[in-house]
């Protein structure tokens, strides 16, 4: 697991793999081959839009079988988190990461959006998602966070449905651990895949950006949906960007409104202007018929 934490975005170039394989054999036939044995099938090929295997059961914390769907019900963005909870070091470098990321938001767990934790090991049990639960909502701080965070077991093919949707590939090595790569998914109301968020740290500012996109608008006030709208998903950056054409369309709005406003007020003084002359000849007529 030591090797997956260089694994922090989105398909590790061969030149992560390569001085990987330099540090496990050193061998010059191994660097041909690009990527060590371990990490073969790990990686996260992004299925935008694709929509989750809603009708999946898993078991709750509470021990109880729930379908997947029941989490989408509320009308609410899901942050989802695919890992397992005896993972030694990556998965609770994320799920540290995410938590820390959700304290930053004004956003509460359970009101705004919701949190699921798969796990891909069906060997754990619902005490131990109840334990990790507890500690994590503690962690957290806020009331009512326990209603929307949720860590999920389950069979092995339960767990692999929700990972081949999302396109997060992993593999189990020898020693019974799992070689999976580091993300959180903001999974839209309805149970598709809007956004992938890579690596063990994350910004608030960008997750924000990525629930209320997810959310369509229903979250958030009307500053929020019209940042949303100035700016863009770079897909390259992996992060909001303002978009350039759309500050460029408010600018010429600003312009027209500002040219504008200012013909309306000359064209208001000059006709007051107008009128007041007008007004004064009249009256001046007026004197002289009545003096004659």
């Amino acid at each position: 697991m030591s090797i997956l934490h260089s694994i922090l975005t989105h398909r590790a170039s061969l030149a992560v793999f390569s001085a990987v394989s330099l540090c496990v054999a050193g061998a010059s036939a191994q660097l041909n081959t690009g990527v060590p044995p371990e990490l073969k099938g790990v990686d996260i090929i992004e299925h935008l839009d694709a929509k989750l295997p809603l009708d999946i059961v898993f078991t709750n914390e509470a021990g109880q079988p729930v379908r997947l769907g029941e989490y989408f019900k509320r009308e609410r963005p899901v942050v989802l988190q695919i890992g397992y909870m005896k993972c030694p070091m990556l998965c609770g470098l994320v799920l540290n990461g995410a938590v820390d990321a959700f304290t930053e938001l004004d956003w509460s767990i359970g009101n705004e959006y919701e949190v699921i934790c798969i796990s891909i090991d069906p060997s754990e049990t619902a005490d131990l998602a109840r334990a990790k639960k507890e500690g994590y909502v503690a962690v957290y701080g806020r009331p009512g966070a326990a209603q929307g965070f949720h860590l999920l077991t389950g069979n092995a093919g339960a767990s692999k449905a929700v990972a081949d949707a999302v396109g997060f590939e992993y593999r189990r090595q020898e020693d019974g651990e799992f070689a999976h790569a580091a993300a959180i998914f903001v999974i839209t109301p309805d149970g598709r895949i809007g956004r992938y968020i890579y690596g063990t740290k994350f910004d608030p500012a960008h997750l924000r950006m990525a629930l209320l996109e997810a959310s369509q608008g229903k979250i958030g006030t009307t500053l929020d949906r019209f940042i949303l709208w100035c700016h863009m998903y770079d897909p390259n950056a992996g992060s909001y960007v303002v978009a350039a054409m759309r500050v460029m369309q408010i600018a010429g709005v600003v312009t027209l409104a500002v040219v504008g406003g200012g013909l309306l007020y000359f064209w208001r003084r000059e006709r007051h202007q107008h009128h007041a002359r007008h007004g004064s000849m009249t009256l001046g007529a007026s004197h002289s018929r009545a003096s004659i």
